[in-house]
């Protein structure tokens, strides 16, 4: 859910200001669970921005002291939420840890990288939410480390009934700055896009797995 609709959208701003949100709807993207997409958000560009990089750990901040104030220990899932989960940590004078896609295959072969205990009260850092399967791969292994895990802040997610079922089923609270309705709409608004790409905008988020499929027949 969104923390509040203001923040949504001056966050849907930012993106689209430095084009970290991508459209592209003749030749879409390809989501690494496979779906194609005309649109891609890469919330890494937002580190090249000081000013930006800064407002979004001072609201990722914000909410965490809001929500959840017993929180000890942040953590980012590899490897786009490492940088802002360090400056969110930093921001609330807190620990910090780092959980892979998978065990390192060698050394000490650690999923979760950092100093944390388990039942330490963890709030997840994620950049984006797709269709939920990486992020929730990573709340999995906070939970087998037995950590108490509050709950997961992302800059962004496409509000996928894919995944909002599947953080339901795991029971882990989902908030987020902005959301796919909101960068489309905001979009509209400052004339970053046009009408017939925001058909196809629409489109897409009526079945994301079958829209490319559901194009080429036409």
């Amino acid at each position: 859910m969104l923390y509040n609709n203001e923040l949504a959208s001056q966050v849907a701003k930012n993106l689209l200001e430095i084009k970290a949100v991508k459209l592209n709807p003749s030749d879409p993207f390809t989501w690494a669970s496979g779906i194609k997409s005309p649109i891609y958000c890469d919330n890494r560009k937002t580190l090249s921005y000081p000013d930006i990089r800064t407002f979004l750990a001072k609201s990722f901040a914000e909410i965490i002291r809001n929500k959840y104030p017993k929180v000890q220990v942040i953590a980012g899932v590899a490897t786009g939420a490492i940088a802002i989960g360090v400056l969110v940590a930093q921001e609330l004078n807190l620990p910090f840890i780092y959980i892979r896609s998978s065990q390192k295959d060698h050394g000490m072969q650690n999923q979760i990288e950092g100093e944390y205990q388990k039942g330490q009260k963890t709030v997840i850092v994620e950049d984006l939410v797709s269709t939920g399967m990486s992020s929730l791969a990573a709340f999995a292994a906070l939970k087998d480390a037995e950590m108490d895990v509050l709950g997961m802040l992302a800059i962004y997610t496409y509000n996928l009934p894919k995944a909002i079922n599947s953080f339901a089923e795991k029971n882990c609270e989902l908030i987020t700055l902005t959301d796919y309705d909101t960068t489309v709409n905001t979009a509209l608004q400052i004339n970053y896009i046009k009408k017939e790409e925001l058909d196809t905008l629409i489109e897409w988020k009526k079945d994301p797995a079958a829209w490319y499929d559901n194009k080429m027949k036409k």
